[in-house]
């Protein structure tokens, strides 16, 4: 009975979606503008981990155009995204999902 539990515990965890898919993921998955393409735009403008984590961190925490990488034309399409309900801990979590899942370092050969 015990092994049972173990293993149903064990399929369910590796169904639930993470803060990231269901957060990010889920939100972006009808958009134009896709998340590998967010990525890029960051990661031309801030160059490092850190410089990208911190700048989607503010943005996320206070979104405002100012703070915003889109153009102000797409910016008056599509708009500002709204303040993150996320703690700092789990977005600091979602955006390490993020940026593992669309790093270019040690991938290029």
């Amino acid at each position: 009975m015990v092994k049972l539990l173990l293993i149903f515990a064990l399929s369910i965890s590796f169904h639930a979606k993470t803060l990231y898919e269901y957060n990010c993921v889920s939100c972006h998955e009808g958009m134009t503008l896709t998340l590998d393409k967010f990525f890029f735009r960051y990661l031309l403008k801030y160059s490092s981990e850190e410089k990208v984590k911190r700048a989607m961190m503010d943005y996320f925490k206070d979104p405002k155009p100012e703070n915003s990488i889109l153009e102000p034309w797409l910016i008056s399409r599509i708009g500002v995204k709204k303040r993150t309900t996320l703690t700092d801990k789990e977005l600091q979590n979602a955006l390490q999902e993020y940026w593992e899942t669309y790093k270019v370092f040690g991938k290029i050969k």
